[in-house]
């Protein structure tokens, strides 16, 4: 059975365009391996070295205080590109979470993430629930999956609720799942189905005989009265 690996990650920030000088401030992950949660994370905190905006604390609840003695970014970065090594990225929105990520790399002089990793489950759901709200915990209760302990936005958190969501977006809790020791591929290859010739029979006649005219004029005379002589 062929393995795939995913992560499955969020970001919580100091704003919304590191180009303004925002950064990054917390880091979540969630490994899944054939759609399935593994029980392995990565999560850190991170000291931005600027202040925190109010709005963004409002938001994930993390202060300039609180952070003050967490690592930087570029002490991380290793462990983090370890434990995403080349698996495709799942993020919500995923262009903001990758644009902060890769700002932060190169800031560091490291390689940015390739684009062609990532899966945003916003674009999913709007193929999946044109129109519907889109948002995660909107996603979460269209799905039933309890976020009642989610009172603010975190990164390992959030992370987490998407992962479940992403299952649903992809085909629900059944899919890498393996029924009777068949294996996925199996089950999801397409079955052939027989290709039967088809026989083409040629056009029945609808036009009325000469008796059938000759019968329909007779009952038609026969009526007293009719409507259609009003």
């Amino acid at each position: 059975m062929s393995i795939m690996r995913e992560i499955i990650f969020d970001t919580e920030t100091t704003g919304l365009d590191p180009r303004n000088g925002d950064r990054l401030v917390e880091i979540g992950c969630v490994e899944m391996v054939n759609r399935v949660t593994t029980g392995a994370t990565f999560h850190c905190y991170l000291n931005p070295d600027r202040d925190m905006p109010a709005a963004a604390e409002a938001v994930h609840g993390l202060s300039a205080a609180f952070l003050a003695d967490k690592p930087r970014f570029h002490e991380k970065a290793a462990e983090f590109l370890e434990f995403i090594g080349d698996s495709m990225l799942v993020a919500h929105n995923a262009s903001f979470d990758f644009g902060f990520i890769n700002a932060e790399l190169e800031a560091c002089g490291l390689e940015p993430v390739s684009k062609t990793r990532m899966i945003d489950t916003v674009a999913l759901a709007k193929v999946r629930h044109p129109g519907a709200k889109l948002s995660l915990d909107a996603l979460c209760s269209r799905y039933g999956i309890d976020r009642s302990h989610r009172t603010l936005h975190g990164a390992l958190l959030d992370a987490e609720l998407l992962a479940q969501v992403y299952v649903e977006l992809t085909g629900g809790r059944q899919i890498g799942l393996e029924l009777a020791g068949a294996r996925q591929e199996t089950i999801a290859a397409p079955v052939a189905m027989p290709v039967r010739e088809r026989v083409f029979r040629p056009a029945r006649p609808h036009s009325a005989s000469e008796a059938e005219l000759a019968a329909h004029a007779a009952f038609l005379e026969s009526v007293k009265s009719p409507l259609w002589n009003e």
